[in-house]
């Protein structure tokens, strides 16, 4: 039997999820898992693997709302099984700071996420972003575009159309039958904001954000219908007068661009906000490292050469310090410190030899302090002097269970020891 209850599920990447309840609780229903497999599907099976009566994640993380169900998948940095709600909360604040972090929320959203006492689904949270963006836009007032428009008016302005003004106006001599520019509401841009709009009404299970949806809706000018699509996004003029919104459009499209209103198991919609954690902890730790405070030194990301015909190679970070030049390689995952991968550490020595580093590091989260320092493992062809790679691993939580804000000099020290 299916509940129609709105109620969220908390998940670790990697886990697996079934119909049958597990010893917490966790289930999907028949029609919740037949829509998370077409949308898996649709998406060339990349955020999970189907198994038997159920799924199992991948690093994919995020926040998936299918029918009633709120699904958030939260990244974890250990192999322990953590099940009780404030180890979930901790992981889901992590996640929520590593997205603010790099710009994929406001920092407004994540302080009002922090400070309510019911937590937020991450959806609500671009919900709210959204609606605040575009209550501001329709107090300034919305702007208008000329658009061509073709029919028979009173007064004769822009084209003519001779044959069907003979064929609509030939004994009414005050129309004109034209192709003419109008400066109106009713344009691309507009249609977008009120699209996100109606998809939030549709999938939202907060009943304060449905109704500052309809609101708002309710305040826009009638709309022709248009398909939204990525390239309708890509076609957006580079204007001065589209300067304000364009946050709301870069939440429009990330809500519309998800939003899989064609599943139909049951008439089931589905929108799904995820991200790929091996691209978000290397992003993250970039963006740290751009925060240390050094003379003579620069970092960089996805420097890019040439390594074979039309191939080639980009490692994820390179810093120069002190004329120096060391290579990080970020991997979310979980190793044992003693047996890295024979295909990272190849990586690694072409990374030494093209950019002429020194030292390279394969950087992995951990969980908790280890006590023992990790030490550089010698190359032992390839260049003159030093040809070093080790395997680094970094906290991602400080004491208080927060991302560590000193993780940027933490690196620093693994490479220069």
């Amino acid at each position: 039997m299916i509940s129609m209850k709105a109620r969220t599920v908390k998940v670790y990447e990697y886990e697996k999820l079934k119909t049958l309840p597990d010893q917490y609780g966790r289930y999907l229903d028949d029609t919740e898992l037949k829509a998370l497999i077409k949308f898996n599907d649709e998406n060339d099976n990349k955020y999970f693997t189907v198994i038997n009566q159920g799924i199992r994640f991948s690093q994919y993380v995020g926040v998936i709302q299918v029918g009633n169900l709120t699904l958030e998948i939260l990244p974890k940095a250990d192999r322990v099984n953590h099940y009780e709600e404030s180890e979930a909360d901790k992981w889901r604040g992590a996640l929520l700071s590593m997205l603010k972090v790099c710009n994929k929320l406001s920092a407004d959203a994540v302080n009002e996420a922090n400070l309510k006492r019911r937590p937020m689904s991450m959806l609500d949270l671009y919900f709210r972003m959204f609606l605040k963006e575009l209550e501001l836009l329709l107090h300034q007032g919305l702007f208008k575009k000329y658009k061509k428009e073709t029919n028979n008016i009173k007064a004769w302005k822009g084209r003519m159309h001779f044959s069907k003004n003979l064929q609509h106006n030939l004994i009414r001599k005050d129309r004109f039958y034209t192709t003419h520019e109008v400066y109106s509401y009713d344009h691309t841009i507009n249609r977008i904001l009120l699209k996100t709009l109606n998809i939030i009404t549709q999938v939202s299970s907060d009943i304060d954000i449905i109704h500052s949806a309809k609101n708002l809706a309710s305040l826009f000018p009638e709309q022709t219908h248009q398909a939204i699509t990525e390239s309708t996004f890509k076609r957006l003029p580079h204007s001065r007068k589209l300067v304000p919104y364009r946050q709301a459009l870069k939440i429009s499209e990330i809500i519309i661009l998800n939003f899989s209103p064609e599943i139909k198991s049951g008439g089931t919609k589905l929108l799904a906000l995820l991200f790929d954690m091996n691209k978000l902890w290397e992003e993250y730790l970039f963006r740290m490292l751009c925060r240390v405070e050094r003379e003579s030194f620069q970092v960089s990301a996805q420097q890019s050469q040439k390594f074979w015909n039309w191939k080639s190679i980009r490692p994820d970070i390179v810093i120069k310090l002190d004329k120096i030049t060391y290579i990080i390689d970020a991997k979310w995952k979980i190793i044992d410190r003693k047996h890295p991968a024979d295909a990272d550490l190849k990586q690694m020595y072409v990374y030494n030899m093209y950019w002429e580093a020194e030292k390279s590091m394969l950087l992995y989260p951990k969980a908790q302090e280890s006590g023992e320092e990790e030490s550089f493992g010698v190359f032992h062809k390839g260049r003159e002097g030093d040809n070093l790679c080790k395997l680094g691993f970094v906290k991602v939580l400080d004491e208080n269970g927060k991302l560590d804000q000193h993780i940027g000099d933490k690196i620093i020290a693994k490479l220069t020891a």
